[in-house]
């Protein structure tokens, strides 16, 4: 095994983790172990949104899906009607009205005294994958609403809710996963490395857990279709896991307790458990306190595993203290994108950084100038005429940069989706979306898989927080720039 790891495969630490310290390791299913084609699996949902719309008599005929108007992270205004892309401190950067982007003059009017908070009901988080064909369809029903095509007794939070209930609808009768059985090659983006990583952490020592809130009817179909053709001999997923969770009803899983059912018979038949779990059975229902009692296990001897900001990470660290890794799937793109995109990044930088020079020249002159007609102050004397016309040098040459600057700038600002950018960045600065990594995660990473490349016993060590003085710190007092003594 190489010690060289391609940045794309990474395992990436907010809060060291020594792996050799886990006892056991639990696993979120959707888009944890089972990654979808995206595309395809939002195109069908929105369908059945637009389907169930057009059923109550809207008018979304002529409605079609756009996957590229809204990516993870972004965040609904239920008051404006606007979907938000925001920074780590809450305030906006970038906002749509429908598919329409806001102006940077209604931007700053809408929300220049305005910093979310997502505990506020004004807020829709969307953090998972799944959220991408409700918040197209959202942002197109916005347009129908202004437009008058809606009536007037429904509000913007009112078009949520009824689209966030378009689509439960859909998945409370089946008709989308019954699709997704039928066609897996379809809208399953196979993995065969991820059954290997799993293998090896069981090897290892480690128990393995699968806790998904997906029902037995779908799981067990798509576990057999993801893990049975890459496991060895005769082995299925169900002998890889020491206890599978079907109908996890996650969050309210990690703090409450409700009975676990065991699964009797492949049609899905279940008999109510009564005391400790068994090893090598699935569950369906059942809670996190009943998990740590089977194992003899709790806290930081358990590691979860899942793609849910809050459902998965935010909840089992909070309430159970369980160590957190969190699926982040554009993580890949983003990387690549971000690698391929070093040498234009350098060329943006150098020009900032030679603005920021001539910026602190002009206004050392404009200082210098103020002094001289105002006789106060030290360098009160000099020729005003000279200093004008060296200010309106540098403004010549600031416009220049200017020009230089902002097809870069907006080139960087449309990496990974012609709208958004990026997913853990607005600008320079992180997103909310990194911000809640950052705070809820301990490691994030882009698959599952990824654990085969830093193996079991792998002591993730956090990097040393970066703050603004680092930069100056460690090049004006680095080793190398010190004299030595003489």
């Amino acid at each position: 095994m190489t010690t060289s790891i391609d940045p794309v495969r990474g395992l990436y630490c907010n809060r060291t983790l020594n792996l050799r310290r886990i006892e056991a390791i639990g696993y979120d299913m959707d888009y944890t172990l089972i990654h979808y084609h995206m595309r395809a699996w939002e195109e069908r949902a929105y369908a059945f949104i637009k389907e169930g719309l057009q059923q109550e008599g809207w008018p979304v005929e002529n409605l079609t899906f756009d996957p590229d108007l809204a990516i993870r992270g972004l965040i609904i205004d239920c008051e404006a009607g606007n979907i938000v892309k925001a920074n780590r401190f809450g305030y906006v950067k970038r906002a749509f009205h429908g598919t329409q982007p806001l102006s940077f003059e209604a931007q700053r009017e809408t929300y220049q005294r305005t910093l979310i908070d997502l505990r506020e009901d004004r807020w829709i988080f969307l953090n998972t994958l799944f959220a991408i064909s409700e918040a197209c369809m959202y942002m197109q029903l916005v347009e129908l609403l202004d437009d008058g095509h809606l009536g007037s007794s429904i509000g913007y939070g009112d078009l949520y809710e009824r689209v966030r209930r378009t689509l439960d609808q859909a998945h409370m009768e089946g008709r989308l996963k019954e699709e997704i059985i039928a066609q897996p090659d379809r809208f399953v983006d196979l993995d065969e490395d991820m059954p290997l990583a799993l293998l090896d952490q069981k090897e290892a020592g480690k128990k393995l857990l699968l806790i998904t809130n997906s029902e037995w009817s779908y799981a067990a179909p798509m576990l057999q279709y993801a893990f049975d053709a890459f496991l060895p001999g005769d082995m299925t997923w169900r002998q890889l896991f020491d206890i599978a969770i079907v109908g996890a009803r996650k969050p309210s899983f990690f703090s409450g307790q409700s009975p676990a059912f065991r699964v009797v018979s492949e049609d899905g038949m279940l008999r109510e458990q009564p005391g400790l779990l068994h090893e090598g059975e699935v569950y369906v229902g059942g809670n996190a306190a009943l998990v740590e009692r089977t194992l003899g296990l709790s806290g930081e001897e358990i590691l979860y595993v899942g793609d849910h900001l809050f459902v998965d990470v935010n909840v089992s660290k909070n309430v159970l203290r369980w160590r957190t890794a969190l699926i982040v799937r554009e993580l890949e793109d983003e990387i690549a994108t971000l690698a391929a995109f070093t040498e234009r990044q350098h060329t943006l930088s150098a020009l900032m950084e030679e603005k920021e020079t001539l910026e602190a020249e002009f206004s050392a002159l404009r200082l210098r100038l103020q002094r001289i007609r105002a006789q106060y102050g030290p360098h009160s004397n000099g020729d005003p005429e000279t200093l004008e016309q060296q200010m309106r040098d540098l403004r010549e040459r600031l416009v220049g940069l200017d020009a230089e600057i902002a097809p870069i700038a907006r080139e960087s600002g449309r990496m990974m989706n012609p709208n958004w950018g990026v997913l853990m960045r607005t600008g320079k600065e992180k997103s909310h979306f990194a911000r809640q990594v950052e705070r809820y995660a301990d490691i994030y990473t882009g698959r599952v898989s990824n654990f085969l490349h830093h193996t079991p016993f792998v002591y993730l060590r956090s990097h040393r927080g970066s703050l603004p003085h680092d930069d100056v710190v460690d090049r004006e007092f680095a080793p190398d720039a010190i004299e030595p003594l003489r």
